[in-house]
């Protein structure tokens, strides 16, 4: 268990100082000593109460299950990570863009790979700020910046 039994007393001393302290304004002294007496009882056996439970929560693994440890030891320090299959899916991306490439090859005798060469994306310009008059402007800023 954890700890020693000067802990339960000490437990006990607080509830006794505790009860005494509230009840001595309500209370005759000859009462008033008989709850301290049986708060220190109570205390003393809740701090055994408390002390099971801690010991029992502070219990290291190994200790508590010596049986397992051998079966864990390795576990957590590799990780074993799989991507999942993506055959089917691969292999139909080959095949679209084998069918584009040979639509898309010219009947010049050109190769399909020129067919299919890079070209950067060049997306229309969305917004200008050019063109906008000085009031259409402030009335935007105004707008975004909610004044």
């Amino acid at each position: 268990m954890l700890g020693t039994w000067r802990w339960n007393v000490v437990f006990g001393l607080i509830g006794t100082v505790l009860t005494v302290a509230f009840s001595t304004q309500n209370n005759p002294v000859p009462v008033t000593l008989l709850r301290g007496m049986y708060a220190f009882i109570a205390f003393f056996v809740l701090a055994y109460a408390a002390r099971a439970v801690l010991a029992y929560i502070l219990r290291p693994p190994a200790a508590f299950a010596p049986e397992h440890a051998a079966q864990e030891e390795g576990r957590g320090t590799q990780l074993d990570m799989q991507t999942p299959e993506e055959t089917d899916d691969l292999n139909e991306l080959l095949k679209s863009q084998l069918q584009d490439g040979a639509m898309a090859q010219p009947s010049s005798g050109k190769p399909a790979k020129d067919a299919a060469e890079f070209r950067p994306l060049s997306p229309p310009q969305l917004l200008s700020a050019k063109n906008k008059q000085p009031e259409e402007l402030v009335k935007a800023i105004r707008h975004l910046t909610g004044e």
